[in-house]
């Protein structure tokens, strides 16, 4: 619910549990009021300032005012006035000058959510609770209007913020920054919160406490990168899973990012998340508009698990898309690390025909297939079936995959091009280049021109006609290099600094066309595991491979620092041989698979390698996933253990009717006591079986008192599951 007092000029967000207020101050200046938990209403601005005077050595802005906008929460700060705080906005006019000065210019509230032109974001369907505000600051000296766009999700404490700007002039804008957030927080007693890794290490926990000065995480390799997830929390000192303040901040972007707290003298905190300012610059012409990427914003009140839950119920919902939204998705076998190149026809087809034999329902034949690809050299871009493996070409191996009663999937990377590769051959300057400097490659590849129309047009008419061709239920998209030498043989030289998001408008083109064109095709993303797993592939990749280290124990870690944003039934995870061909470590069958089934269950090795014994584990592991997979996918989640802050991790996954717990150990010490795990999120009332063991409890009991975990050796996992008595 969105509230207007047009008598104190106080806009009011409202959802189940939060409030965001926001007010215009002296008829011109859009500041921030208040961000937390839910009240009924604020009122008397200027008696509420919770922020100090002037300062010492700051000009004054504001006629007669004891404030200026250099210490007052701007709710949308501009460079090269009085405000002295990194902007959100900056710009260079015609005549050279950088300085920006919005006023508050109107509104407008309505029902719904518009969609972002070009950009992947969230949507309202009918009969939501959602609303939308779309305030307009205008720079009139300018003719520079921003239109600051604000959706209110009630019913998942979540906000949707993005920003538009229009060049109302002649002239051109040389935009050289637009964030899509600003928030504020009215003291510096938090926590820097964010995601941090690299290659199959992905999404790490890590908690920093705010400094005076400004702290920041980025990308800058078109791309969300592997290092920093899109994401950052503001959490108060001491937050734990159940208790405190915390504020989070979600990016559905994709390509160079940037989240950012700066606190000054006076314990003003501000949050600012968007497009990264370097290497950005954009020249917006007369009459034309530039729509930023929306960001994600939510209020806990009771620690980073209900931060995690609202994130998960609206992506969950009200991001993904599509036909696989909702329905369960099949148990998958991938061949990769059981054959990696060295593959024909008759050996993909020998795994399926074990699979099949097990309940596996998909087989996703992955990097290989096409070209003359026996290495990692070549072929990219040539997508053509290489006969010497495939001499019945893709439509002949997804028929014998199909009448083996199994859907067929095939692996792509459609951004890459190979410079031994005849795509390259013939479009040399189709890849990003500077000319005059080398080509680097990474993984021996170079990255396709997706600003270019020609090049996009291309691969959608590559994976057309490949998907057009056969039966294929499954697409895998990889994305396995860093870009270097960012630059475009089409754009003139003060475009350049275009590139970067101009490739990602042209790859999100290229998914919107896709997906579109095979609504019945489940599309897996992969970015050398989960180095481009963020919110804004979610509309076209119902899955993501969380990463391409499948140890058991190593998953722990990602799979719970994942969860901090993304829902489970996004998340890409499977069952791998041991030892481990990226830990070299053995585990048991029984928790690779346990730790498997919390995300989107699948194996990734050859099933004939298996004993008897392992085959019928296999063959249980794969009724057990499908008893529960609904509940974990679609219920809250609960983490109650922290692999980051113990030796094991405890998971818990909650819908109306059943309840199911993961206990994974990875390393124990000899002789310790048993562990009691409290459950959490249960009716106290009612009544719960314990379907190995058939004992009853009552939720109060389980939540109160808890159940006996033991702890007594390296690699011990056991899966819990409740159902609700009726």
């Amino acid at each position: 619910m969105i509230k207007y007092n047009s008598e104190e000029k106080i806009f009011h967000l409202q959802t189940k549990n939060t409030s965001y207020v926001m007010g215009v101050f002296r008829e011109k200046h859009l500041i921030q009021l208040y961000y937390g938990k839910k009240i009924k209403e604020y009122r008397n601005i200027e008696d509420n300032f919770p922020v100090l005077g002037v300062g010492a050595f700051v000009s004054r802005d504001i006629p007669n005012c004891h404030y200026t906008t250099n210490n007052l929460p701007m709710e949308y700060s501009c460079y090269g006035s009085v405000d002295v705080h990194t902007p959100a906005f900056h710009a260079i006019y015609a005549d050279g000058s950088h300085v920006t000065k919005l006023e508050y210019a109107g509104h407008e509230i309505f029902s719904g959510k518009k969609p972002l032109k070009g950009l992947p974001a969230t949507y309202a369907e009918d009969g939501d609770n959602v609303e939308t505000l779309e305030v307009t600051l205008r720079d009139e000296l300018k003719g520079v209007e921003i239109i600051l766009s604000y959706t209110d999700f009630e019913d998942t404490d979540a906000i949707a913020k993005s920003v538009r700007v229009k060049n109302n002039s002649a002239d051109n804008i040389n935009i050289k920054s637009i964030l899509s957030s600003v928030t504020h927080v009215f003291d510096k007693d938090y926590e820097f919160v964010h995601l941090e890794g690299s290659w199959a290490r992905e999404r790490s926990v890590q908690r920093v406490p705010l400094m005076n000065g400004t702290m920041s995480i980025d990308s800058k390799r078109l791309s969300s990168s592997h290092d920093h997830s899109p994401f950052v929390a503001i959490a108060r000192k001491g937050a734990t899973e159940n208790t405190g303040e915390v504020i989070g901040h979600s990016f559905v972007y994709s390509g160079n990012h940037i989240e950012e707290a700066e606190t000054d003298s006076y314990g003003l905190t501000v949050i600012r998340v968007g497009i990264n300012p370097f290497n950005f610059n954009w020249i917006l012409e007369g009459g034309e508009e530039f729509q930023a990427p929306e960001v994600i914003i939510t209020y806990s009140a009771n620690g980073f698990g209900q931060m995690s839950r609202n994130f998960h119920k609206l992506y969950r919902t009200r991001l993904c898309r599509g036909k696989y939204r909702d329905i369960e998705r099949p148990v998958l076998i991938n061949n990769w690390e059981a054959t990696y190149f060295d593959f024909n026809e008759e050996k993909i087809l020998s795994i399926a025909k074990k699979a099949k034999s097990v309940g596996v329902e998909l087989m996703v034949l992955d990097d290989g297939w096409f070209g003359k690809r026996d290495k990692d050299n070549c072929s990219l871009g040539d997508w053509y079936a290489d006969r010497r493996k495939l001499p019945n070409g893709i439509e002949g191996i997804a028929k014998k995959v199909n009448d083996l009663g199994m859907q067929f999937g095939l692996w792509f990377e459609p951004e890459m091009v190979s410079p031994d590769s005849d795509l390259y051959r013939a479009h040399p300057d189709w890849c990003l280049h500077v000319d005059g400097r080398p080509r680097h490659e990474g993984r021996n590849q170079l990255v396709l021109d997706m600003s270019r129309k020609d090049v996009c047009d291309y691969v959608v008419e590559a994976l057309t006609k490949v998907l057009s061709s056969a039966p294929i239920s499954y697409v895998k998209w990889d994305y396995n290099r860093n870009a270097s030498e960012i630059g475009s043989d089409l754009l003139p030289a003060e475009r350049q600094q275009e590139v970067p998001h101009r490739y990602m408008l042209g790859l999100y083109d290229v998914l919107e066309r896709i997906t579109a064109a095979f609504p019945d095709v489940l599309f897996e993303g992969c970015s050398g595991g989960g180095g481009r797993y963020d919110a804004g592939m979610l509309p076209y990749f119902s899955q993501y491979w969380t990463s391409d280290d499948t140890d058991a124990c190593e998953r722990l870690y990602i799979q719970h620092g994942t969860s901090m944003v993304m829902p489970s039934c996004t998340m890409g995870a499977h069952v791998s041989a041991v030892p481990n061909h990226q830990m070299h470590r053995t585990t048991p069958l029984k928790m690779r698979g346990n730790v498997a089934m919390m995300g989107q269950f699948g194996y990734e090795l050859d099933l004939n390698k298996l004993t008897d014994e392992e085959i019928e584990e296999v063959k249980q592991q794969i009724i057990t996933y499908k008893s529960i997979r609904e509940t974990v996918h679609k219920g809250e989640m609960y983490r109650l253990r922290s692999p980051f802050e113990c030796d094991c991790a405890v998971w818990e996954y909650v819908d109306e009717n059943k309840v199911v717990m993961l206990h994974a150990t990875s390393h124990t010490r000899v002789d310790l006591p048993r562990t009691m795990v409290k459950l959490e999120g249960l009716c106290e009332d009612a009544e719960y079986i314990n379907t190995a063991t058939g004992i009853v409890y009552r939720g109060d009991y389980l939540m109160n008192v808890g159940i006996s975990i033991k702890n007594r050796f390296d690699y011990q996992s056991e899966l819990y599951v409740f159902e609700k008595v009726k």
